[in-house]
C-alpha cells in the first residue's frame, strides 16, 4: 500500500497542475489555498467555507475537514484557531514560522459543540535543491510546514516558495482506503513527502560532493574552489537542522500512542522514521568526507606554494651567480684581473654560464626545478 501510494505521489507530482501555492493564486481568496470534507476517503461537495464544512463533518459523525493555509497573518489564522479550538502556542507558532521539527501534544479547548480529543502539532522543514539556478549562495532552499492533526480535521500551514502539497492531496485521493483511515493518514503522507524530498536532495548534494572531490583530486587541482567547498558544508549543516530533530518524534509517532494516529497507521510512521534515520546518515557521511576533501585541499596548496617556492629560490640562487661576478667588475678599481686581457670578457662570460648550467643541473636532479 505505501509503495503504491508513493508512486502516486510522483506520478502527481510530475502532473502539470494549477500551483496553488500562493495567496494570490487561491480560489478561496486571503491566505487559505484549500478547504475539503473528506468522508469514507472521498471528496465532498464543499463551498470552501471551514465553518460550513466543520459542521457538517461533525452533524454527520463521519469524516473529516482538510483545510490548508499559506502563511497566514495572525488576524486570519485566529479565526480557524478559535473554530477548531486551537491552542494559543501552538498558533503562535504556526504563524510566526522559523520553528524546530517537533511533535507536541495538545487538548482540544473545552467549548460548547466542540468534539473532545487531542491535537497533534507537528513541525516540518521542507528541502528543495536550488543547486546552481542562479548565482545566489544558497545550494538547499527550505521551508516549513506546520500540521493540526485533530480527530476530525486536518490544518497545514504552509510558508516557503516550495513544498506545495497539492500532490500529497492528489494521490491520496486516487487511494481512498488510506484517505479513509482519517486525519493521521494525512498527517503520514505529508511527512512522507517532505522525508522523500530530503532523500531527493542528498542525492544531489551528494553529486556536489562528488565534483568537489574530483576536482580536488583532478590534475589540475589548484582550480578547486574552497569556497565551494565550504558552501556545501554550510548547506549541509542546514540540512541537519531540518531533518535531525525530526527523527526521535516520527519514532514516537510509530511507536508511541498519540491520539489521533491509531495503530492502524502507526507503522506507516515506522517507515518515515527509517527513511529520517537514512537521511542523518548520509548527512554525516558528506559532512565527514567534506572535512576531508578541504583538508586535502588546503594540503595541496600548501604544497604547491612550497614548489613555487623553490623554484623562486632555484632561479634566485642561479641569478646570484652572474650577478656576483658582475658586481665585483662594476666596482671600477684600477687594479684588477684581466682587465687588459683580451680573452677576459669571453672567458667571465664562460664561467658564468658554466656555473649557471651545473646549478641549474643540480636543482633539476634535486626535484626543485
Amino acid at each position: 500500500m505505501i509503495r503504491r501510494l508513493r508512486r502516486a505521489m510522483r506520478r502527481a507530482y510530475r502532473r502539470p497542475t494549477i500551483d496553488l501555492s500562493h495567496p494570490s493564486r487561491s480560489p478561496l481568496g486571503s491566505s487559505v489555498v484549500n478547504c475539503v470534507v473528506y468522508e469514507d476517503g472521498v471528496r465532498k461537495p464543499s463551498d470552501g467555507d471551514a465553518r460550513e464544512a466543520l459542521r457538517q463533518v461533525r452533524k454527520t459523525g463521519r469524516g473529516f475537514v482538510w483545510v490548508g493555509l499559506h502563511e497566514p497573518t495572525e488576524a486570519e489564522f485566529a479565526v480557524f484557531a478559535s473554530l477548531f479550538g486551537l491552542h494559543p502556542l501552538a498558533v503562535e507558532d504556526a504563524v510566526q514560522a522559523h520553528q524546530r521539527p517537533k511533535v507536541q501534544r495538545y487538548e482540544l479547548r473545552d467549548e460548547p459543540g466542540r468534539v473532545g480529543g487531542a491535537v497533534l502539532f507537528t513541525v516540518l522543514k521542507t528541502c528543495r535543491y536550488a543547486g546552481h539556478e542562479s548565482a545566489a549562495s544558497e545550494i538547499v532552499d527550505t521551508g516549513e510546514v506546520m500540521v493540526f492533526t485533530g480527530p476530525d480535521f486536518v490544518i497545514t500551514v504552509r510558508h516557503g516558495r516550495h513544498g506545495s502539497l497539492g500532490p500529497v492531496r492528489e494521490a491520496l485521493e486516487e487511494h481512498p482506503e488510506q484517505l479513509a483511515k482519517g486525519p493521521a493518514a494525512v498527517l503520514h503522507a505529508i511527512a512522507d513527502q517532505v522525508v522523500d524530498a530530503y532523500l531527493a536532495v542528498t542525492d544531489a548534494v551528494e553529486s556536489d560532493v562528488d565534483d568537489a572531490e574530483n576536482a580536488v583530486f583532478s590534475d589540475n587541482a589548484r582550480q578547486a574552489d574552497a569556497g565551494r567547498i565550504y558552501l556545501l558544508k554550510r548547506e549541509l549543516l542546514e540540512l541537519k537542522r531540518a531533518v535531525g530533530p525530526l527523527e526521535r518524534p516520527m519514532r514516537s509517532l510509530a511507536t508511541s500512542p498519540l491520539p489521533p494516529v491509531g495503530p492502524e497507521i502507526r507503522p506507516y510512521f515506522r517507515d518515515v522514521a527509517d527513511h529520517v534515520a537514512r537521511v542523518n546518515e548520509q548527512i554525516g557521511t558528506y559532512d565527514a568526507l567534506l572535512d576531508s576533501i578541504l583538508q586535502a585541499h588546503l594540503a595541496q596548496v600548501t604544497v604547491a606554494q612550497n614548489e613555487d617556492m623553490r623554484r623562486i629560490t632555484a632561479w634566485a640562487a642561479i641569478i646570484a651567480v652572474p650577478t656576483m661576478v658582475c658586481g665585483v667588475y662594476g666596482m671600477n678599481f684600477d687594479h684588477m684581473p684581466e682587465l687588459r686581457w683580451t680573452y677576459g670578457y669571453p672567458l667571465v662570460i664562460g664561467v658564468m654560464a658554466t656555473a649557471c648550467a651545473l646549478i641549474h643541473r643540480s636543482f633539476r636532479r634535486n626535484g626543485w626545478l
